[in-house]
């Protein structure tokens, strides 16, 4: 099924080169189902650039998928137009009676900050207070995923000396979730990052979330509630082919001298040489995985929402719980380095 999206969205030129297909509005109405209802809440400086990342993975499922955008009242991005944020984003006070079946909430580029030093941190803690009686399941991506489970599970976020940059693997934790469902016992996931979670605060809230991935570099790459109304994603899979590059090259430019080089992402580590795009199919199973899950499970009557969550109802029967697994025992290090510079284990 396509996805449903406003009408001249400039994504749109971009998706139909990718051969993806994507309906206007009034084309989308003619079909008679019900689509999911997805609301996007874009953070991110390059809101173009987000749209386009995002769609392609939300694409990949055989559902039609009807997106909203929404943006910040409390901090104006200077990276996009405001005819665009005019045209296509509305703040909260346009969704507050809205129902939604799933919602993203992006990263941003503030990791560095404290959480309350962020301008729009009070509002982001309104919106997700929103989204906790009016959505279904949330998905948020790496500072959104941060943020999110400092202000709900108080997992405190952990300030790294040097950017964590590049691909890294992430060994499955639980191969029967659903989420995960296909995943291969190592995926390998983008992050760029300069903090990551307090892991011990993770572990005390266990019988509340769960790791479903994690890597000896980057630490837990995805984590979800145990009724997967939200999920975390701390790393990058949305992130396009050459997401990667145009960072570095960007902040090389801007003379910065604590760039790390991005880590197993160019071949023999030449930045001359295109780099290899090694997680695209894990990123478009784990947003099927959870669209589909969303189908599943969500009523069909948006507004039964806000009951379902506060009598912790939320799709299947949850009264039966799967501890994740841990590691291999072996502590078998995959991809040592093999002189192609795909994976660099330490």
């Amino acid at each position: 099924m396509p996805i449903k999206i406003p009408s001249g969205l400039p994504a749109r030129d971009i998706l139909d080169s990718e051969r993806i297909f994507a309906l206007e509005k009034p084309e989308a109405e003619r079909q008679r189902v019900r689509p999911l209802k997805l609301v996007i809440l874009n953070l991110m400086p390059k809101k173009i650039e987000t749209e386009t990342q995002l769609l392609r993975l939300v694409s990949k499922s055989p559902l039609q998928v009807e997106v909203d955008f929404m943006k910040t009242s409390t901090h104006e991005a200077t990276h996009v137009s405001a005819d665009h944020l005019v045209k296509f984003y509305e703040t909260l006070d346009a969704f507050r009676d809205n129902y939604y079946d799933g919602f993203v909430v992006t990263g941003a580029p503030v990791e560095h900050m404290p959480f309350e030093e962020v301008d729009y941190w009070e509002e982001f803690k309104t919106i997700l207070d929103w989204a906790s009686t009016h959505v279904f399941s949330t998905m948020y991506l790496c500072w959104g995923a941060m943020g999110a489970l400092y202000y709900r599970y108080g997992v405190r976020k952990v300030d790294y000396p040097q950017k964590i940059f590049g691909v890294f693997p992430q060994y499955l934790q639980d191969e029967y979730c659903f989420l995960t469902n296909g995943f291969d016992e190592i995926a390998l996931q983008p992050h760029s990052r300069l903090a990551g979670v307090n892991e011990a605060d993770l572990a005390l809230k266990k019988q509340e979330l769960q790791v479903l991935t994690w890597g000896p570099q980057s630490g837990p790459g995805l984590v979800a509630t145990r009724d997967f109304s939200e999920v975390f994603a701390l790393g990058h899979w949305e992130y396009g082919k050459y997401t990667l590059a145009e960072e570095y090259e960007r902040d090389m430019k801007k003379g910065m001298t604590n760039v790390p080089f991005p880590q197993n992402y160019f071949p023999h580590d030449d930045p001359s040489l295109e780099p290899l795009f090694s997680w695209r199919a894990h990123g478009n199973l784990l947003w099927r995985n959870w669209l589909n899950w969303v189908y599943q499970t969500t009523p069909y009557d948006l507004t039964e929402v806000p009951q379902l969550r506060a009598e912790k109802k939320l799709g299947t029967d949850r009264s039966i719980r799967h501890l994740p697994g841990g590691p291999r025992k072996d502590n078998f290090a995959p991809f040592m380095h093999d002189g192609y510079g795909v994976i660099q284990g330490k």
